[in-house]
């Protein structure tokens, strides 16, 4: 599995854990995000492989990321395992859908993802409000929603749950982001055991690589989170979500023209 790999390959691969760990230990969001792209456009990855893949990346990172919002209490348990269940129906479906679906189309709606995950991004708390709970139809449509997302372009839909618990909820952004990273997880794994027998169709020498160095970088992101200034990492993660879009745009009418 990795005796073929370059040197260059593996350091690649390497760097690309680093970041995808940080982007989740840091912001709490994202992971996938940033792993799809890398895995088309860096290691070309067909678009099947890179979403498939990029779930157990980010799936593992976010556990590893999660450990320490549990130990200091700053995970919603049960509204995330809310959003999780109710989510799996959609999560289900979009994910038997995917590979019916043309490629411009999903990448096409990846990049509508990036943009309104990057605007989610600019968005600022509100600040000196007491914390709410979250009604059942706030639960049911962020779980639908979610689910969706996950089933059809392989992201964990954390950039949808941060935003919506800080900026109506009023909750902490770490209780937010640990709260995130446990739904990204359990929907990133219901995905990929959906997603299961595609397995033998993935060359995971890249992805092996790729989660070892996410899990460990992901896990000491997320114990220094509390201690950086979490406004401008979430606005210099907005540009390059921007930029991201931007480029697979671009991709998709570089390749149509082509044709």
């Amino acid at each position: 599995m990795f005796t073929t790999m370059s040197a260059l390959t593996i350091i690649e691969a390497l760097a690309s854990g680093v970041f995808i760990g940080a982007v989740l230990g840091f912001v709490g969001a994202g992971g996938a995000m940033v792993s799809v792209p890398i895995l088309l456009y860096i290691f070309h990855f067909t678009t099947h492989q890179a979403t498939v893949a990029a779930l157990i990346i980010v799936a593992a990172a976010a556990l590893a990321g999660l450990a320490p919002k549990i130990k200091t209490q700053e995970v919603l348990i049960r509204e995330a395992f809310t959003i999780w269940g109710i989510g799996l129906a959609t999560t289900i479906s979009m994910t038997a859908l995917a590979p019916h679906i043309p490629e411009n189309f999903i990448h096409a709606g990846f990049a509508l993802v990036l943009i309104g995950a990057a605007t989610s991004m600019l968005r600022g708390p509100i600040t000196g409000s007491p914390e709410k709970s979250i009604s059942i139809i706030w639960l049911i449509a962020i779980s639908l929603a979610v689910g969706a997302m996950t089933g059809l372009f392989g992201i964990g839909g954390g950039f949808l749950v941060i935003p919506i618990l800080v900026l109506f909820f009023h909750t902490s952004h770490n209780k937010a982001a640990g709260t995130s990273l446990l739904i990204i997880a359990m929907n990133s794994g219901t995905s990929f055991l959906q997603r299961f027998h595609t397995w033998k169709s993935i060359p995971w020498g890249v992805p092996a690589i790729i989660v070892l160095s996410a899990i460990i970088t992901a896990q000491y992101a997320s114990k220094k989170s509390p201690h950086v200034n979490v406004r401008a990492l979430r606005r210099a993660f907005a540009i390059l979500l921007y930029i991201l879009a931007v480029f697979t745009i671009w991709k998709i009418f570089y390749t149509t023209s082509s044709r």
